[in-house]
């Protein structure tokens, strides 16, 4: 008996996706805030998300900032893709970090070359 996969129309894939970088981005800013407040960080740079040029250093504030709130949005992210998609959820993760790079690429016009910024994804 062959193994049958059940494949998702692109409509629903596509919305799933949309679905999936907006709450990526909801939960970025709102972590970022929360980490702005905890840490005593009183500007919020609203390019946060997509700043790898900030100098990796444990006494930069606003480095351990972004560091957090990158790690804790990836962190509930995926657990909240698991209610959005429901399968498939390390395709969606995979797809919204791809966007997140093309994106970041887009607004700072240039490919994130630091090697900080792509350990902070990776973990």
């Amino acid at each position: 008996m062959p193994l049958q996969t059940r494949v998702a129309p692109s409509k629903v894939v596509l919305q799933n996706l949309l679905i999936c970088v907006i709450l990526f981005y909801t939960v970025y800013y709102a972590v970022l805030g929360m980490c702005c407040m905890m840490l005593k960080v009183y500007e919020l740079d609203v390019l946060a998300p997509f700043d790898f040029k900030t100098y990796p250093s444990w006494l930069n504030t606003n480095y351990k900032v972004l560091l957090i709130s990158t790690q804790l949005t990836y962190l509930v992210c995926g657990l909240l893709f698991v209610l959005v998609v429901e399968e498939w959820v390390w395709d969606y993760a995979i797809s919204v970090t791809i966007l997140h790079v093309v994106i970041t690429s887009t607004v700072m016009l240039e490919f994130p070359l630091t090697s900080h910024w792509w350990a902070a994804l990776g973990i």
